[in-house]
């Protein structure tokens, strides 16, 4: 080991503040972490605000509590443990969600994933299956290494409504894009396992759920109480890196055994020396960046595209809601409303009092966003009525209102995904082992896997500063 280096890290999302805390925490002593944030905030989509007095999530708004490979602490708990939050988590009061299915809500279908079933039975109130299709042809569905879009291999199998009223709208809530256009392996990755080796969709659904660790009682997700910001805030103060504000990394460049980054304004540039580069941005401009580094490496990740969407965060005063922690809706219903939740059903923690209630909807699907090109006030009015009709019940005029918008926010991720994402780092790993990856753009959505995305690309390059240099 040296006697400390000085590590960039480029974007001040929660994959950024996870890098930077475990550099602080695995680097040597004399390690100087300098995290480089375009905007004028830190935490990416991790954002509470204030609505009506009370804390609301403009962002995302909980986490997986277990990590689903190993039935541990997800890194997202094990973070917050590490920053003193441990306490400060709070599971949900209602578990319990619903579909808007032929104008009426359903309870979500129990002992699916991510809306494909392994019992046809527990389904068909919702959706009409073609059990017929998913027959056994003595060999696996999914030959090794291949990947389908999940709308593919599901309609294929079980039918269009298992995927209409199902899988679209599940993936949606989380992605804000189409099943027939989301890789199986990116966004299902137990499924797609499972389906090299069975020879029915059913069949891989309960082979997935049956290899998931049990662990007996507990919650499924978690918040902060006060808001998941208080992650970013603590953040910060443990990682102790240098923080700046409203810097644009421009370009990255190879500078002996280091790096050169080019930060601010064309006309008046800064330069900043680097012995590693964490990379923790969206993948679009992260493509840009890697361009005149390494062109294999920028065209893998730069062709993934990103969906806009917008959140809209009522309080509403004592409306006749019911006791379901919120609903998705398929995009056959039509309505720009792709999902509600009702945090304070949801959450004990934030219940009023008053009776006022706050609602959130989200609103804008891939390939949709016309539906977003409104002004604040007008979305704001097209959600209450929508809401309205969906719950049968006229909402009241709400109290206060937010409208959070996220441009380009979320990944989607074509078939083929991590296939391109594993090119791109194995090019660098070997041309430049002191530059890495991090983030939703690689390694998926979710608070827990941007934390491991993040933790892993430290600790790559610490690694890699670690290596002897060749010999010669």
């Amino acid at each position: 080991m040296g006697n400390g280096w000085r590590v960039a890290v480029v974007g001040g999302g929660i994959a950024g503040l996870a890098a930077a805390v475990r550099l602080r925490d695995a680097a040597p002593a004399g390690t100087t972490v300098t995290v480089f944030e375009q905007s004028g905030s830190l935490g990416g989509k991790l954002r509470t605000g204030e609505l009506a007095g009370s804390p609301v999530e403009l962002g995302a708004e909980a986490f997986l509590v277990r990590d689903a490979a190993t039935g541990e602490d997800s890194p997202a708990v094990r973070l917050a443990r590490r920053l003193g939050l441990g306490d400060e988590l709070v599971n949900p009061a209602v578990g319990a969600a619903a579909l808007a299915v032929d104008g009426r809500l359903v309870p979500v279908p129990r002992g699916t994933l991510t809306g494909v079933p392994g019992d046809l039975d527990a389904v068909r109130d919702v959706a009409r299956v073609a059990a017929d299709r998913d027959l056994d042809a003595g060999r696996p569905l999914l030959a090794p290494g291949t990947d389908v879009a999940v709308g593919e291999l599901v309609r294929r199998r079980l039918g269009d409504q298992v995927v209409d009223r199902l899988v679209d709208p599940m993936l949606g809530g989380v992605y804000a894009g189409r099943a027939d256009r989301l890789s199986l392996a990116a966004t299902m990755p137990a499924l797609a396992r499972q389906a090299r080796v069975e020879g029915t969709l059913t069949g891989a659904v309960k082979a997935a759920q049956a290899a998931f660790p049990r662990v007996p009682g507990g919650a499924v997700f978690a918040t902060v109480r006060g808001g998941v910001s208080r992650l970013v805030s603590a953040a910060v103060a443990v990682a102790g890196a240098e923080i700046r504000l409203g810097a644009t990394v421009r370009e990255i460049t190879p500078d002996g055994a280091g790096w050169r980054l080019t930060v601010g304004p064309t006309r008046d540039p800064e330069f900043v020396a680097a012995d590693a580069v964490v990379l923790a941005v969206p993948a679009r401009p992260a493509g840009r960046l890697l361009a005149d580094v390494d062109a294999e490496a920028a065209r893998a990740v730069g062709v993934l595209d990103y969906a806009s969407v917008a959140l809209v965060a009522m309080a509403l005063p004592s409306p006749d809601l019911p006791e379901i922690s919120g609903f998705l809706v398929p995009a056959e219903a039509g309505t720009s409303v792709k999902a509600a939740t009702f945090f304070t059903t949801k959450w004990a923690h934030l219940r009023r009092p008053d009776g006022v209630a706050l609602v959130r909807a989200s609103v804008g699907r891939h390939g949709e966003e016309h539906v977003l090109q409104r002004d604040d006030a007008d979305l704001a009015r097209a959600v209450h009525t929508e809401l309205s009709a969906l719950l049968g019940t006229a909402l009241p005029a709400p109290l206060d209102t937010r409208v959070q918008r996220w441009g380009g926010a979320l990944p989607q991720y074509a078939p083929g995904h991590l296939d391109r994402v594993a090119a791109a780092r194995a090019a660098l790993a070997a041309r430049h082992p002191t530059l890495a990856l991090a983030g939703a753009g690689y390694d998926g959505v979710g608070i827990p896997v941007c934390v491991r995305s993040g933790e892993a690309a430290a600790d790559a390059v610490l690694a890699a500063l670690a290596e002897p240099p060749a010999a010669g």
